[in-house]
């Protein structure tokens, strides 16, 4: 998803970004803060796409075991509504939203399902749909 993060059409494409981040430990979450961060200063980006793009990110960070303000897997919180609501935005719907899906692949396939019975559609490169699963750390 970081690859995504850095590309200009990610900001003239679509109104928000977010970026749900689900770890065991507060630590491991750091990646995701620090990529965050970081878009805020990306030059390239701030001069492409103008100063103030990263403000259309929205990142919703969650633990599973070690205490953080925010508790849960990402797909608890999808199905209970309380990531929708916290992030205020709709449940998912095909006709406007696109996702992309990186973890394991337990994950992978919960969450395929999951976006599945919100009608979204898996695409790749050669047959864009609504959600794509990044492959790259499955081996």
């Amino acid at each position: 998803f970081a690859s995504l993060l850095r590309e200009p059409p990610t900001y003239e494409d679509y109104d928000e970004v977010i970026i749900t981040h689900t770890c065991r430990e507060v630590g491991e979450l750091t990646y995701g803060r620090d990529l965050i961060e970081g878009l805020k200063h990306d030059e390239l980006l701030n001069e492409v796409i103008g100063e103030g793009f990263w403000k259309k990110i929205k990142y919703y960070p969650t633990t599973t075991r070690e205490e953080s303000p925010k508790m849960g897997r990402i797909t608890d919180l999808m199905r209970s509504g309380e990531a929708f609501k916290d992030l205020d935005v709709a449940p998912l719907n095909p006709d406007t939203d696109r996702a992309m899906i990186c973890g394991n692949l337990a994950f992978n396939l919960e969450l395929k399902e999951m976006f599945e019975e919100y009608g979204l559609e898996e695409g790749a490169n050669s047959k864009p749909a609504q959600y794509v699963v990044e492959k790259a750390f499955l081996d």
